[in-house]
């Protein structure tokens, strides 16, 4: 579900669209809000901080030193606080997180735990080929606000959004190629892209292209969809 949208226009980015985004929101006080390394910026916590919400965002290489001082933590040493594993799609994943609580050495505002989530992954038809991919995070909830369980989940709530709008959007329906561009244009899309998703994901669809195939078929089809008919 979309609660809010904002509009991106060509002489702007994403980062500066944060706040006019979440200023739709009327009450974020104890909300976490989740983001990805774009949206690691200062002024994101200084403002989420004045709206009384939480924040996690994940650390990659538009933070260089950040993500370093990240990578350079013991880990070796934390043991795994959270471990689990999903079948499905013809792979097998194991996640794990570890956790670490800040007092020196980071040098990011507010931050009090530090996380490294690790996902290995392997096709079930070729089960001793493995993947490895290794996400660093920070948080400002400390240890008695959110156990690692709690963590993780959020975090893993964040991705199945990447994977389930956004990359749908950025992919199955190409959005960046539109040429739709000028007025409401592009909001109206946006709008049409999101309702389609969400009326497909309601009928417990999990592939949206084979889905958009399907219903391309039959003029009918997306009516009895909307129930319409």
């Amino acid at each position: 579900m979309v609660l809010a949208s904002t509009d991106v226009d060509g002489k702007t980015n994403e980062i500066t669209r944060f706040a006019p985004l979440l200023d739709q929101i009327g009450d974020l006080r104890d909300t976490v809000i989740t983001a990805d390394a774009l949206h690691c910026q200062r002024e994101h916590v200084d403002y989420l901080a004045e709206r009384g919400a939480h924040w996690i965002l994940t650390v990659k290489a538009n933070q260089p030193s950040l993500h370093r001082q990240l990578t350079g933590l013991p880990w070796q040493a934390v043991p795994d606080a959270t471990r689990d594993t999903d079948r499905g799609h013809g792979r097998r994943e194991i996640r794990t997180l570890k956790a670490l609580t800040i007092s020196t050495g980071i040098d990011f505002p507010q931050a009090a735990q530090a996380l490294r989530i690790r996902r290995r992954r392997r096709r079930l038809d070729q089960p001793q080929r493995f993947t490895t991919e290794t996400v660093y995070a920070i948080t400002d909830l400390r240890v008695h606000q959110a156990k690692p369980a709690q963590l993780a989940a959020r975090i893993r709530g964040h991705w199945n959004i990447e994977n389930k709008i956004h990359w749908v959007r950025d992919v199955t329906y190409d959005e960046d190629r539109s040429q739709i561009r000028t007025g409401t244009g592009p909001e109206v899309m946006a709008a049409l892209r999101n309702a389609a998703i969400g009326a497909l994901r309601l009928t417990g669809v999990t592939n949206i292209a084979a889905a958009n195939r399907h219903h391309a078929r039959d003029s009918t089809r997306p009516l009895a969809l909307l129930g319409i008919t």
